[in-house]
């Protein structure tokens, strides 16, 4: 091994020195329990991918959590009473311990380090949807939220989604309406809430637009955003999210 590092190019062997000592004084961690990680592992060790709430079975109309799979194209209750506006919708993770708690770290106290964690269970997660989606949609903040946060969190799990799949980001989608928290406000209350929320400027060229976001709890958000899309001419809409409520 020493005489191998001997006979590589001096600026080979600086990078790799370099990437050593950058191990050494700040290595990458789990995002859930600190462990240590190489560069080219995920960011959650397996152990902490074992504990974590996947969803076994869910609608695939809303993502709702079910007891048995459903058979294909069979939707949950739900869906068949009131269908949702998307083509098709998934959420890999209960909104459980310990996910609950990191998504609010990450979101409320700019915990970062959870944005490159989700993002790869995003990836994973993209495979059980449908093959057409050709644009990625991070659901869109108020100015002035993103302003006070400092991030889109949606934009940010988007990325290494973006970055894997290489599908273009809309961006002439906006939040034209500061909203209240949905937490805590019913369903009536949330679609009150949301109604005229979003806008859409100029045209969206894109087929099959995927709406990212962290978590879903009723779905009245990505509805809304969904709806305003399907009206200015995208022919369908689906949703990718971490969590589902």
């Amino acid at each position: 091994m020493r005489m191998h590092r001997l006979l590589m190019p001096a600026w080979q062997l600086a990078g790799r020195s370099a990437r050593d000592i950058e191990f050494a004084v700040m290595p990458r961690r789990c995002a859930f329990c600190g462990v240590p990680r190489r560069r080219e592992e995920p960011a959650i060790c397996a152990g902490c991918v074992a504990e974590l709430p996947w969803i076994a079975a869910q609608c695939p109309g809303c993502a709702r959590p079910l007891a048995a799979r459903p058979g294909d194209g069979v939707r949950c209750a739900g869906c068949q009473d009131r269908p949702p506006p998307f083509a098709a919708a998934a959420a890999p993770l209960a909104y459980e311990f310990p996910v609950d708690a990191a998504i609010r770290l990450f979101k409320f106290h700019r915990r970062l380090h959870y944005a490159t964690a989700f993002g790869e269970l995003l990836c994973k997660a993209a495979a059980e949807l449908p093959a057409d989606i050709d644009a990625l949609l991070p659901v869109p903040l108020h100015w002035l939220r993103h302003g006070a946060r400092g991030f889109n969190q949606a934009a940010e799990i988007c990325r290494p989604l973006q970055k894997a799949s290489g599908l273009p980001v809309v961006s002439n989608v906006s939040r034209i309406r500061q909203t209240r928290y949905q937490s805590g406000l019913g369903g009536r209350e949330r679609r009150r809430n949301l109604a005229g929320a979003f806008a859409v400027k100029g045209v969206i060229g894109a087929r099959h637009v995927l709406l990212i976001d962290d978590v879903i709890t009723t779905g009245e958000t990505c509805s809304q955003l969904a709806r305003e899309l399907l009206s200015t001419g995208v022919p369908k809409v689906s949703v990718l999210a971490l969590a589902r409520a």
